[in-house]
């Protein structure tokens, strides 16, 4: 006779379902709406005016190249090709620090896994620090924090009565935020809000961090969707020239398109090339309990582009175009809800900047938008604006006025 099996056998079977992604989840309830004028305006992708997130013609080029030259699929180094993080801190941090050895970049994949891998560096090196979020913040912000078993606290960001940045209120709260402790911060195109901080309320900010020895972590997703890459990156630079430690995660899916590909980088400032060096040896110890070493073909593609005068041309300018569409989408959306009869003032979506904004929309709104009009939008009311186009900007001004 055979012993009956022990409950501890079956422990598997008895873990309980995980509640669906706030943002992924409502795409599958998208795809699943049968309704043809459904429109989804939940999930972060840049999308052109056919609807469509597309393959830049830079990318395509990129990887003829890559195609007919490629002679191996072996690893990649812990740390990534060095070519591609030598481009990459040119691009965040500019041609004047290009060579700057106080800088340790690794290639991760994507902004995410950067975001995880400062996650485990601060809490193995430097401590149960607390990590602070602005109110609000990208939903996986907490949760990639937590998973790193780090302690998230917020600061205020956002003023709904005037739809811009409450910098005296998030300025008094880091003033009394606990000495060494970690704050991230948006470098541009704030998710989700598109409220941005203006440069010189950066250049206080530098000033405040200084004075409480807090460790800046910028989230750096969006580079050339706000104005142009220059001009996005002032953030991210304006800490840098105060001389401050700080850690920017950096993700090539949007102003590339390379979602799926994974592309993104973590990079350690520090104060001196000695120091890099030993930030370095400890990122490559955390990489390789992780994922090892990173993905190659993103990478490699972002290096081939930027290593080339010509395709670097060729992508400043397709980023512009995706820039300008997202720029223009925000004024035609504004003047659609005026037409559409909306009793509520629109025109702060024209001063956001970036793909996201919060629309003032409440959660009963949101709700009515999906069951009445098949129009998704998550439930904190933040809108992909670059989900807008000609063919459905009528129909969602209309369905928003309705339910005003």
């Amino acid at each position: 006779m055979h012993a009956e099996p022990t409950r501890a056998l079956h422990a598997l079977s008895d873990i309980s379902a995980a509640p669906p992604d706030p943002i992924l989840g409502l795409t599958e309830a998208f795809k699943a709406d049968p309704n043809p004028s459904k429109i989804n305006l939940s999930v972060g992708v840049f999308q052109d005016e056919t609807g469509r997130s597309p393959v830049l013609e830079c990318v395509k080029q990129a990887e003829k190249r890559l195609l007919e030259s490629e002679s191996s699929k072996s690893y990649l180094p812990i740390a990534g090709d060095p070519v591609y993080g030598q481009q990459v801190v040119r691009l965040v941090f500019g041609e004047s620090v290009a060579d700057s050895k106080r800088i340790a970049s690794i290639h991760t994949p994507g902004g995410t896994g950067a975001l995880r891998v400062a996650g485990d560096f601060i809490r193995n090196l430097l401590g149960p620090r607390r990590v602070w979020l602005s109110d609000p913040t990208w939903p996986n912000h907490p949760g990639i924090f937590r998973a790193a078993h780090l302690v998230t606290e917020v600061y205020p960001y956002f003023e709904a009565t005037t739809n811009s940045v409450a910098y005296e209120s998030m300025r008094e709260k880091l003033a009394h935020v606990p000495e060494g402790d970690v704050v991230v911060l948006h470098g541009c195109c704030h998710n989700p809000s598109g409220a941005d901080l203006a440069q010189e309320q950066w250049s206080d900010l530098a000033d405040t961090l200084r004075a409480r020895s807090l460790v800046p972590l910028v989230d750096f997703a969006y580079q050339g969707f706000g104005d142009d890459l220059e001009a996005d990156a002032a953030g991210v630079r304006t800490l840098f020239n105060a001389g401050l430690d700080m850690l920017v995660s950096s993700s090539f899916s949007k102003n590339f398109g390379l979602y799926r590909e994974r592309v993104g980088t973590l990079s350690v400032v520090t104060e001196s090339p000695d120091a890099a060096a030993r930030v370095l040896s400890q990122l490559k110890a955390v990489v390789r309990t992780n994922y090892s070493n990173p993905p190659a073909h993103g990478g490699s593609i972002v290096a081939t582009i930027l290593s080339d005068a010509e395709l670097t041309d060729l992508w400043k300018k397709e980023l512009a175009v995706m820039q300008a569409r997202i720029a223009n989408t925000r004024k035609s959306f504004v003047e659609g809800l005026r037409k559409a009869g909306a009793k509520r003032d629109f025109s702060f979506l024209e001063r956001q900047k970036g793909m996201f904004s919060f629309s003032g929309l409440n959660r009963e709104q949101v709700e009515r938008l999906r069951a009445e009009h098949s129009i998704y939008i998550v439930g904190s009311g933040r809108v992909n604006v670059a989900g807008i186009t000609t063919a459905n900007l009528e129909y969602l001004c209309n369905a928003i006025a309705s339910v005003l």
